[in-house]
């Protein structure tokens, strides 16, 4: 199953690496902290590390380490705007609950 982009994610995503000038594709894991216990991380990948899965979806790599995928199968990245507001919306079918914010999870 693995972890998928929107159309509109990859394109960021692309368009993000293409001006940067370098990278494989877009590192996402999750990290203890906040409220809830987990929160994402995402950061650009310039190299794989041994233990990291690769998923693409439309010619976009999404890199994740083996100890992040249990939290993150099934999970599709979005990337919307709202507004003056953008940003990654993270559509996890994982999450049994999150705060108030939605800036952190738990599973």
């Amino acid at each position: 199953m693995g972890v998928t982009l929107t159309d509109s994610a990859a394109k960021h995503v692309a368009n993000f690496l293409q001006k940067r000038g370098k990278g494989i594709g877009l590192r996402l894991g999750v990290r203890t902290s906040g409220c809830s216990g987990m929160a994402y991380k995402l950061e650009f990948v310039d190299e794989v590390n041994e233990d990291d899965l690769i998923f693409e979806t439309s010619g976009v790599k999404v890199v994740v380490d083996a100890k992040s995928l249990p939290y993150l199968e099934g999970m599709e990245l979005d990337f919307a705007r709202e507004g003056l507001n953008e940003g990654f919306k993270f559509n996890n079918p994982n999450v049994k609950d999150q705060c108030g914010c939605g800036e952190s999870f738990n599973v």
